[in-house]
């Protein structure tokens, strides 16, 4: 496949020299302003302690990483002068407030952030989350289709690449209700599966998927584990789905629990991960003794990266050798009429 000029370089920035991506997450919000605004006895998280302690991430482990995602709250204007400019730079997009409808979800951007500006601060990637179920109103379906879609549309047109996140979340009917950055309790596969189906299509302008595991993390038995074939028949059938490289995510799974989700994804031609709490939520804990809590990151994220990388390199599908690419990236044209051809921001060439 032919990718534009944009698109490959920031494909190849989020990836590592060899094509597989091991990108950590220190965009969450909720999962990180909600514990310290409870330890601080406050309603809410001062800005000051979200910030540094994503400062903290990005100095701790960008060593281990292709790639860190950046939210623009928090983490871009506290860190990312602290981002050694060999890694990729992959930004958020999405408000982490959702609305809540009696029909699911709807998603929307942060206010006054946008992918122009993602672009113009030197962004590699545009992260976006949606959450989605199948089953939900359709009105609902329908808004989520189209913020996905007018995003992947100024992706292409900004020519920067497109990574989108999926989660399966509960319905008002549905037993497990919460409102937190979590894997659903209760979720199915199905619907884990028929919402990756239901974005796969080229109209919608995503170069990579970050997905949750079709199974409960803590069901998840690892390759080789007892009855593992008909999870592996899942994870499969998901890769099959989404049609083009894509990446696991942890969703708050344990460190043990997302390495055997990784066994099961690279066997279905997952080209690496983009992960956070699986990472570091345990060094976190010790909030707010910034020492215990750099020292936790050092003693466990650390060698726990090292650990997913080492498996990553051995059986990760390099994103360039999916399918959809063949092998072959090149950009459009080729040749000499490359800088005829190529369209400004305003689609002219």
């Amino acid at each position: 496949m032919t990718l534009s000029a944009g698109k490959l370089w920031g494909m190849r920035r989020m990836a590592d020299a060899n094509g597989r991506f091991k990108m950590t997450a220190v965009d969450q919000r909720p999962p990180i302003k909600k514990p310290i605004a409870a330890k601080r006895g406050l309603a809410e998280a001062p800005w000051e302690d979200v910030a540094g302690f994503k400062a903290m991430l990005i100095e701790e482990l960008q060593a281990q990483s292709s790639a860190l995602l950046l939210d623009p709250h928090f983490a871009l204007p506290a860190g990312v002068h602290r981002l050694s400019p060999t890694k990729g730079l992959i930004v958020t997009l999405e408000d982490s407030i959702f609305r809540e409808t009696e029909g699911g979800r709807l998603s929307s951007e942060i206010d006054h952030w946008s992918v122009e500006k993602i672009k113009r601060v030197g962004g590699d990637a545009v992260k976006v989350l949606a959450w989605y179920r199948p089953d939900a109103d359709p009105a609902v379906n329908r808004h989520q289709q189209d913020f996905t879609k007018r995003i992947g549309e100024a992706c292409a047109r900004y020519d920067i690449p497109f990574l989108f996140e999926l989660l399966v979340y509960p319905l008002a009917r549905d037993a497990h209700q919460t409102k937190d950055y979590v894997e659903m309790q209760g979720k199915r596969a199905d619907d884990v599966l028929r919402s990756v189906e239901a974005f796969a299509g080229a109209d919608y302008g995503i170069d990579v998927f970050k997905l949750e595991s079709p199974v409960e993390a803590a069901s998840v038995p690892g390759v080789g584990g007892e009855g593992w074939e008909e999870t592996q028949r899942l994870f499969d059938e998901m890769g099959r789905l989404a049609g083009r490289p894509w990446v696991m995510l942890s969703a708050g799974a344990g460190k043990e629990a997302f390495r055997r989700i990784l066994t099961h994804a690279y066997r279905a031609g997952a080209s690496g991960y983009l992960a956070g709490r699986a990472i570091w939520a345990d060094a976190f804990e010790a909030f707010p003794d910034w020492d215990a809590i750099r020292s936790g990151l050092r003693a466990d994220s650390v060698p726990y990266m090292d650990a997913l990388n080492r498996l990553t390199d051995e059986a990760a599908l390099p994103w360039f050798d999916h399918p959809l690419h063949g092998g072959s990236t090149r950009v459009s044209p080729p040749d000499h009429r490359f800088r005829f051809d190529y369209p400004g921001f305003d689609g002219v060439a």
